[in-house]
């Protein structure tokens, strides 16, 4: 298939994946779905893209792989904690019901559409290899492979750790601070930001590889001052309250790192609102 064609069929598809799901929340009265569609959707169209790629060599094969491991297991997350959280919907979403009060409907139209606009352009980095006319291995794929892989390692382990601390039963303004999360408010978020320098990284490797510099750069910057931590902050304060307080003041919030003091074991765990 030629590799402009690819391009746009699956660019296509991906805006019409992304009005289907609008409609199902729109009959459901619930958009928090669009979380889950996000990160299999960016799964689904560079796996679209690779495997339509003039040729099949081993690099992309690899991307395929890490891309594959990283969008099912993040979705299949993600799902599982908006099927948890059933029929309530996500603050953010809440918050964003009350800024275009009278005209939910169309907004968030449009905001899905969005979300669609940038699984395209954080998919570029597989467009790039997959239409990488060298299909031989690198240093560049042997270290992107190697940064994304302990990326996708330690976000695993830091959403297990929140959902085991979870599944004890403590209470919604309880604040974990043990594991990965007694050295970084968000370690999801810090090694969600890792994964994507890795694909960055692995896609240096492809001729216009490096001209996708704007994905990691967009998830970083959507991370720390749009949709990730910021109004994860507001909302955990408001449920938590001092504790969430004091464990803003002794640990990071995104790069971890020793905590400034040891927090108290009674106070324990963050909502994780992964994005």
């Amino acid at each position: 298939m030629n590799e402009w064609v690819s391009f746009l069929l699956g660019s296509g598809a991906m805006m019409g994946v992304f009005a289907l799901a609008w409609a199902f929340a729109h009959r459901v009265n619930n958009f928090s779905c669009v979380d889950a569609i996000w990160a299999f959707g960016v799964g689904m169209l560079g796996l679209f893209w690779l495997g339509f790629g003039d040729g099949f060599g081993v690099k992309q094969i690899g991307a395929g792989v890490i891309l594959g491991f990283w969008s099912l297991r993040l979705g299949w997350h993600l799902q599982r904690r908006i099927r948890r959280i059933h029929p309530e919907e996500d603050a953010r979403y809440v918050a964003l019901r009350e800024v275009w009060s009278g005209r939910e409907a169309s907004a968030f139209f449009w905001f899905f559409e969005a979300q669609a606009v940038s699984v395209i352009l954080l998919a570029l980095p597989f467009w790039c290899i997959a239409v990488d006319q060298d299909r031989s291995w690198s240093g560049w794929e042997s270290i992107g492979l190697s940064v994304a892989l302990l990326g996708v390692v330690g976000e695993g382990i830091a959403d297990w750790q929140m959902s085991r601390f979870k599944a004890r039963g403590v209470g919604s303004s309880a604040v974990c601070a043990e594991g990965l999360w007694r050295y970084s408010r968000h370690p999801n978020y810090f090694f969600e930001a890792v994964i994507w320098v890795g694909f960055y990284i692995y896609a240096c490797g492809s001729e216009w590889g490096w001209t996708t510099l704007h994905a990691p750069v967009m998830i970083i910057f959507l991370l720390l001052k749009v949709t990730g931590i910021p109004p994860t902050e507001v909302a955990a304060v408001r449920r938590k309250g001092q504790a969430y307080r004091v464990y803003q003041q002794t640990t990071s919030a995104f790069i971890p790192w020793p905590p400034k003091q040891l927090i108290s074991s009674n106070i324990v765990a963050n909502e994780h609102d992964p994005y």
